[in-house]
């Protein structure tokens, strides 16, 4: 990978716009010959330029610095198909409708993987009162804890926050719950699917 920018990215981009070296280069004031050379990276565009070469290329600073174009394929917007992405640092949380670029305290996050339910972080549902009643069987250390437990539809998405040395626990409205997942703060996203039946 180039210093902060990758050349591959660049040239790729640029491709995709149909815009030539050189085209490029009148856009931001430079010359074509300083392109090629972030292109096969011999070079690199000054600082100051990253936001004007961004806008040139039509992405964002970050996808630009990520070194890959993200394109959000869930058109239609159905939460089954969101994707989740969480701060090591701050352990910020965000739910993005599709695969996005997402930066929080100065790095870009990576999306989480929902993993199978496992014996460590085994999640129970059961039917009571008309609602899905969801635990899960992990402790709630203040340093090893499930943050949150969620219920997703496919076009609604219910989240009930958790804290430590509380109950792992929580309720939600059956209809139209596909999938349940849960978040633990040391090993990540677990899930369990419910049948894809409608209840």
């Amino acid at each position: 990978m180039d210093r902060y920018v990758t050349g591959t990215m660049i040239r790729k981009i640029r491709e995709q716009k149909h815009l030539t070296q050189e085209e490029l280069a009148s856009r931001l004031y430079v010359s074509s010959k300083a392109v090629s050379k972030w292109e096969t990276g011999q070079g690199f565009p000054d600082i100051s330029l990253l936001e004007p070469l961004a806008e040139a290329l039509g992405v964002s600073v970050i996808e630009l610095l990520a070194g890959q174009n993200i394109v959000n394929q869930n058109r239609a917007s159905n939460m089954l198909h969101a994707v989740g992405y969480v701060c090591p640092v701050c352990g910020n949380g965000i739910l993005s409708l599709g695969q996005a670029v997402v930066s929080c305290c100065g790095i870009t996050l990576p999306p989480l993987k929902p993993e199978d339910a496992d014996e460590e972080h085994r999640i129970c549902v059961s039917v009571s009162d008309g609602e899905y009643y969801v635990t899960v069987d992990h402790p709630m250390q203040k340093d090893h804890y499930i943050t949150c437990i969620s219920a997703l539809a496919d076009n609604s998405n219910q989240f009930v926050k958790l804290y430590p040395e509380s109950s792992a626990e929580a309720r939600f409205r059956i209809a139209g719950v596909r999938r349940i997942y849960a978040y633990c703060n040391r090993h990540g996203l677990f899930c369990v699917n419910m049948g894809g039946a409608r209840k």
